[in-house]
């Protein structure tokens, strides 16, 4: 099966653990090199957060377990990377709109 190099996800957390905690409790998932969490919008009682997770072989369903232990909720999975090489995002002729 091809591993999992990036998962982009939108996740909700509770204020409690801090994002900085949060982002090392899921980076010490299996196969994951590194975490990016970017708040994207706060309220009274969570936090929306995109996680960015890349690795060489993640274990997608320890990410998600780690998530939902430390009280947060994967919203969605914005975008996956799976293969043996990281393929980035590119524009695409429908993407683009006319000036």
């Amino acid at each position: 099966m091809a591993p999992i190099r990036r998962l982009v996800l939108d996740v909700l957390k509770p204020h409690s653990p801090s994002t900085v905690e949060f982002a090392r409790q899921v980076s010490s998932a299996s196969g994951v090199v590194g975490v990016n969490a970017s708040l994207l919008e706060t309220d009274r009682e969570v936090q929306n957060i995109r996680l960015v997770v890349e690795g060489e072989a993640i274990d997608a369903d320890e990410v998600e377990h780690r998530i939902e232990s430390l009280g947060g909720t994967v919203h969605s999975i914005d975008e996956v990377v799976a293969g043996e090489e990281m393929v980035e995002p590119r524009d695409q002729p429908q993407d683009w709109l006319p000036p």
